[in-house]
């Protein structure tokens, strides 16, 4: 079968059909479309199933944030740690903090430098977090599984405070991927870290072309550095444009 001549006018065309087919993904697909991804951490079989998310930057999207809630009680998690920026302005906070109420296994997170710029008050989010059976940990330890996991949550600064426990399993929430580099070689089970967003938009074999500060090299996905394994998770909200290319928002499940 002869194929038809590709003239100037059909190429643009074409291109024009593939450019609208991506604008259609990037701004009313991918921004809502919530994956799930899966973590095994463990060669044994699991025997705790941890659900981490992150940087929802709530901006008073009730139904989106509810249906983020709803996907996490579905993986029916031991925990759920969430790792920075609730919100980035303050009249958002009770509604925020009203939607996480729904979420039904313990609650545990930090800050992002977004809950610092929005003047959250952070008393109140703490006591959210307590109605939800955690802790809004600001360079605080608290031990859970009856004393088997030791989880530390850092705030924005001074990654000098942050210490490990022997013999139980150590795991970091952090706000800033690039933190890790900061540790000066403490070990971790799991160090946990959001902020990035993935960067939003992923070209293809690329990457990301711009990520925040704090980020680089780690900006998305699982890493292996020297103070443990480092997952970066893409986040729930946007930062400036609701954009999303191949970099979904994402709620993330461990196995261990």
């Amino acid at each position: 079968m002869k194929l038809p001549k590709l003239t100037r006018r059909r190429f643009l065309a074409l291109a024009g059909g593939s450019a609208s087919l991506l604008a259609a993904d990037a701004f009313g697909v991918e921004p809502n479309w919530i994956a799930t991804r899966t973590v095994r951490l463990t060669k044994d079989a699991p025997t705790r199933r941890i659900v981490q998310f992150s940087d929802t930057h709530h901006k008073g999207d009730r139904a989106y944030l509810e249906g983020a809630v709803a996907k996490i009680n579905a993986l029916a998690p031991d925990y759920v740690f969430f790792t920075g920026d609730i919100i980035e302005e303050a009249k958002f906070l009770p509604e925020a903090l009203e939607i996480f109420l729904g979420i039904k296994a313990p609650l545990y997170g930090v800050p992002g430098n977004h809950d610092y710029w929005s003047n959250a008050d952070f008393k109140v989010i703490a006591k959210a977090f307590s109605a939800a059976r955690g802790r809004w940990l600001l360079n605080e330890t608290v031990l859970l599984d009856d004393g088997k996991i030791n989880l530390i949550g850092a705030v924005c600064d001074r990654p000098d405070l942050i210490h490990p426990l022997p013999g139980v399993k150590n795991i970091l929430l952090m706000h800033f991927p690039a933190w890790v580099k900061k540790l000066e070689g403490k070990k971790f089970d799991l160090l946990l870290a959001g902020h990035s967003h993935g960067g939003q938009v992923r070209i293809p074999f690329l990457g990301a072309p711009v990520v925040p500060y704090n980020v680089r090299p780690y900006d998305l996905g699982l890493y292996q550095t020297p103070s443990g394994p480092l997952y970066v998770n893409a986040g729930l909200g946007y930062l400036a444009l609701e954009v999303r290319f191949n970099c979904r928002p994402e709620i993330t499940v461990f196995e261990v």
